[in-house]
């Protein structure tokens, strides 16, 4: 016999259910009944990305709170889109098939965001997120074999985010907001925004450099090869328009 408590969640849980329904048979309504709510296409964007983690889910995500991605990823397991893998203790989570259904519609509408919507405002900057991108796409066949570092210094930045270190090792790379004590072999001096316009393809070095708006402290032959390090967005191979920057 069913208690008051599980009779009261039952309610609460179709009555969430009910609420959430557009109420129509067009598939493209039901497939939003699943993806439409905040963050939820971020999360398999990061799954599609190679986060398997809850901290790697929350690192391509730092502005969503723990609480919530936890109820996401519920929400994705229930419909089918994920799944929770439990290993010697340690969680992870995975597309399934239906998941990775989605990749064209991902990527789809980051083309179309690179295409149509180019502005961005302050709230857009963050540094954890524009580290975390670069340190998990770097070209790693592009880099010296032996240990190397690149420290970025956002000159826009308050202190406990203007220094963030990039170091690679072999085929291993990882990013620090802390300086983690090894030689530095170039120093990256710009604006945050100036970045991620870089990164984003939104700019060229070349023109970046031309204009002082950033700075590339190394040897000359590091200078010439630093662009090609770091890479670019996944996206940044999508034509962009011709429209003016509004930041950087």
């Amino acid at each position: 016999m069913p208690t008051l408590l599980s009779a009261v969640y039952w309610s609460w849980e179709h009555g969430r259910c009910a609420m959430s329904s557009y109420g129509q048979f067009c598939p493209v309504a039901k497939a939003m009944e699943v993806l439409d709510e905040r963050w939820t296409l971020l999360v398999v964007r990061e799954l599609m990305a190679g986060s398997t983690r809850f901290n790697e889910l929350r690192r391509g995500n730092p502005k969503m709170s723990p609480a919530l991605l936890s109820k996401r990823l519920r929400s994705l397991e229930r419909a089918g889109v994920i799944r929770r893998d439990e290993v010697d203790g340690r969680t992870s989570y995975h597309l399934t098939d239906c998941g990775m259904e989605l990749k064209p519609v991902v990527e789809g509408l980051g083309a179309w965001g690179i295409r149509w919507i180019g502005e961005l405002g302050e709230d857009d900057l963050d540094p954890h997120l524009l580290l975390w991108d670069i340190r998990r796409s770097v070209p790693l066949d592009q880099w010296p074999r032996s240990r190397t570092v690149v420290r970025f210094e956002f000159t826009d930045q308050p202190a406990g985010t203007a220094q963030w270190w990039l170091c690679v090792n072999g085929d291993d790379a990882d990013v620090c907001d802390y300086d983690p004590g090894f030689d530095v072999t170039a120093t990256v001096v710009t604006t945050l925004a100036t970045m991620v316009r870089l990164w984003r393809v939104d700019r060229t070095w070349e023109d970046a450099l031309r204009a002082g708006d950033a700075r590339i402290d190394a040897p000359s032959d590091v200078r010439r090869e630093l662009p090609a390090w770091l890479g670019q967005m996944s996206l940044g191979v999508v034509p962009h328009p011709i429209r003016e920057p509004s930041l950087g």
